[in-house]
Formats: structure tokens, sequence, C-alpha cells
């Protein structure tokens, strides 16, 4: 059996990006994170012991969206490497961090990074 979690869709404004108006500015930003967690023990007992706290989860990629960096790369990068340091039974998933209306002529919904881990 195959569990996983998914935080679809968080908006946050932060100041991600190459331009110097982007950094001091900022931009609207939205998160989906799904990850492997093992909860199968929560389908039968109604524990929130046995699951991933999702307000936690939230809480982690909250904290990274507010740490400025050029690179949407690198915020998922981030929002990976925390996300396995705070919840170690985490054993994979996929992030998708899109930058709402991106500095490039043009119109769009949005441009994202996707990464599977």
């Amino acid at each position: 059996m195959t569990t996983r979690i998914s935080l679809n869709r968080l908006r946050f404004h932060a100041f991600h990006g190459v331009m110097e108006q982007e950094r001091r500015v900022g931009n609207d930003f939205e998160v989906s994170l799904t990850v492997d967690y093992p909860f199968e023990k929560a389908l039968t007992s109604d524990d929130l012991d046995h699951t991933l706290n999702y307000a936690l989860l939230y809480d982690v990629i909250a904290a990274e969206m507010q740490q400025p960096s050029k690179l949407l790369e690198h915020v998922a990068g981030r929002i990976i490497r925390a996300v396995k340091a705070q919840f170690p039974l985490v054993k994979g998933g996929t992030i998708s961090v899109a930058k709402l209306t991106p500095p490039i002529k043009g119109q769009m919904e949005s441009i994202a990074v996707t990464v599977e881990f």
C-alpha cells in the first residue's frame, strides 16, 4: 500500500527572484507538496500520532518560503531538505513551486519548477 499526504496550492508572498526588484517588492507564489508517508495505522486508529501532522508540514514550507532565493529550484531543494529533516519517515514525494506573476513578457498563469524526490 502506498500512502501520501498532499498540501495543494499553498499561497505565499515571498522575495525570490534573480532581478533586484523581485527581491525588493516580492511576488506571489504557489507551492504544492505531496509526500509519501507511512500512515497505514491512521487508517484504522483515528490517532494523529499515526500520521504526519499537515499543519506542521505547512509550517516547514512557510518557513522556507520566507528565506529569499534567486532560483525556484533552490527554494524547492530547501523545502525538500527541511521536510526530510523534520519528518524522517518521508520516503519521497513531489514538490512544485510556481511564481504567479513572473517578470517576463507574455500572458501566463505561472511558471513553475517540479521535483520528484
